[in-house]
């Protein structure tokens, strides 16, 4: 190999090795950062094809219903605690601070936290969402014709 084409060659590995090595300490510093979401049945029953379910201490979001007659607050501090449904079983929530203005029981929230039980999530951000009937015009345009399932859990009568 003549010492041209040596030379090239040389240079093209040192800038795939840098860009490579640049990927792979993003990736590493972003890997705290990724949130996964889940809504309850996922938690419980595993995500996906292979049903993986989340460990304990991984960082998460998840998503569901607040259940009537679920929300406990104790009356010395901040800490509330209220479980979350979609159409399986329950996961409770636990929370410390104050829980935002539209959050009431039987609406959808988000909580953003830290799994420590398989069924527990210990919260450091929960998040209200707006009336469920609401859509934006586009979002409305790109689901129609779509049927959703109603869930199972029946929110008028507190039971299945």
């Amino acid at each position: 190999m003549n010492p041209r084409r040596k030379k090239r060659m040389f240079t093209i590995l040192a800038v795939l090795l840098g860009i490579g090595s640049a990927i792979g300490l993003t990736l590493y510093a972003l890997q705290e950062n990724i949130n996964l979401f889940y809504t309850p049945s996922e938690l419980i029953e595993g995500k996906g094809e292979n049903k993986e379910k989340p460990f304990i201490g991984q960082k998460l979001r998840i998503g569901g219903m607040v259940v009537p007659g679920s929300v406990v607050r104790d009356e010395e501090s901040l800490d509330v605690e209220f479980k979350l449904i979609d159409t399986g079983p329950l996961v409770t929530i636990r929370y410390h601070g104050i829980l935002p203005d539209l959050f009431r029981e039987g609406q959808g929230i988000v909580a953003q936290g830290v799994l420590i039980e398989p069924n527990v999530i210990e919260a450091f951000e929960v998040l209200a969402k707006h009336d469920e009937e609401y859509m934006p015009a586009d979002v409305a345009e790109a689901v129609k014709g779509i049927k959703h399932e109603k869930p199972k859990y029946n929110l008028n009568n507190g039971g299945y």
